[in-house]
C-alpha cells in the first residue's frame, strides 16, 4: 500500500475512535452472565442497586433520563471488573420512549433475570401536570409506564426463569378513585403519589397470580422511609433512613430463596398493604384501564 495512503487511513481510524459515541464503548454481555434492569438507576436508590448488582457479577441495564449521570454509573460498574453495564435513555413520561426502550432491551439481550421497577416521581412543582400522552404525570411515570415496560419484557423474564420482578412502591398509599383516576378534581401531589404507589401493589398481586408456576417471583415493597435520596432532599424533606437501608430491603427480594411471590413488604418485613390491594374488582379495573391506556400486551 502507498505510504501516504496508509498514513491517511491510519489517521482516519484514529479520528473515528476518538469521536465514536460513548454508547459504542459500553460493556456487552458475557456468556452465561445474568442480566438485571433497574429503572431510574442514575441516582439515589436505583444507583445503589445497580452498583450492588454489578458487584455480584451481573450485567446491569442502567436506565435514566440523563446520559451523563447514566454513563457515570456504567463506568463505575465496568471499572470494577466484576460485573458490567450499559446505559439506555428513556423518559417514562412518554409511552413512545418506553416502547423504544423495551424493544431495545429485547433486541440486545436474549435473557433478563431481574427487573426492578424503581423509577418514580413524588411531586410536580407546578401542580397537576400531564404526560406526553395526556395522562396525569405521576400516575403515568410511577405505574402506567412500568406496567407497559413489564408487559413488554415479560416473555423474556419467563424464558430466563428463575427470574424476579421487584416493584418499588411506598408506604404512602391511598385507594384509587376509578371515577377520577387522573385527578382532574381536587388534585394534590400527595394523593397522586399515594394512589400511583398503591397501583403498583395491585399490579404486583395480579402479576404474581398470572405467573404462578412459571418460576418468576414478583413482589412490591416500601424500601425505607424518607431515604437520603435527591427526591427527598430536593423536596425539602428531612431524611430518616439511608439509601443503603432501602437497598438492603430491595436486595432481599432479589436474592432470598424463600421470599414467596405476590407480597408487599415494608423494609425487610412482610406487611399488609392498603385494603384496596386485596379487592379483586379493584385490581381487575386497574388492569383493564392500564391495558387500555398503554396498549400493553
Amino acid at each position: 500500500m502507498d505510504t501516504k495512503l496508509a498514513m491517511l487511513l491510519a489517521g482516519l481510524v484514529s479520528a473515528s475512535a476518538l469521536t465514536a459515541p460513548a454508547a459504542d464503548a459500553q460493556a456487552t454481555l458475557r456468556p452465561g452472565q445474568q442480566v438485571a434492569l433497574v429503572t431510574g438507576s442514575t441516582s439515589g436508590l436505583g444507583h445503589e442497586l445497580a452498583t450492588r448488582l454489578g458487584a455480584m457479577g451481573m450485567h446491569v441495564i442502567v436506565h435514566g433520563r440523563n446520559r451523563e449521570r447514566g454513563m457515570a454509573v456504567v463506568e463505575a460498574i465496568n471499572s470494577e471488573g466484576v460485573g458490567s453495564a450499559r446505559f439506555y435513555r428513556a423518559d417514562l413520561a412518554s409511552f413512545e420512549q418506553v416502547r423504544e426502550f423495551g424493544e431495545a432491551v429485547l433486541r440486545d439481550y436474549d435473557r433478563l433475570d431481574i427487573l426492578i421497577n424503581n423509577a418514580g416521581i413524588a411531586s410536580t412543582p407546578n401542580g397537576r401536570t400531564l404526560s406526553e400522552d395526556g395522562h396525569e404525570l405521576i400516575f403515568q411515570v410511577n405505574h402506567l409506564s412500568h406496567f407497559l415496560l413489564t408487559r413488554m419484557l415479560l416473555p423474556r423474564l419467563i424464558d430466563s426463569a428463575p427470574s424476579r420482578i421487584v416493584n418499588v412502591s411506598s408506604g404512602a398509599q391511598q385507594p384509587i378513585d376509578f371515577d377520577d383516576v387522573m385527578l382532574e378534581n381536587g388534585f394534590s401531589g400527595g394523593r397522586a403519589y399515594a394512589q400511583s404507589k398503591l397501583a403498583q401493589v395491585l399490579f404486583t398481586i395480579d402479576l404474581a397470580e398470572e405467573l404462578e408456576g412459571k418460576d418468576v417471583i414478583v413482589n412490591a415493597l416500601h424500601p425505607a422511609t424518607y431515604m437520603n435520596t435527591p427526591m427527598i432532599t430536593r423536596g425539602g424533606g428531612t431524611p430518616r433512613a439511608t439509601v443503603a437501608e432501602g437497598a438492603d430491603a430491595v436486595m432481599q427480594l432479589v436474592t432470598s430463596p424463600d421470599i414467596g411471590s405476590g407480597g408487599y413488604f415494608s423494609g425487610l418485613n412482610r406487611r399488609r398493604a392498603n385494603a384496596q390491594a386485596y379487592d379483586e374488582e379493584a385490581r381487575a379495573k386497574l388492569w383493564a384501564l392500564s391495558v387500555e391506556l398503554t396498549g400493553a400486551p
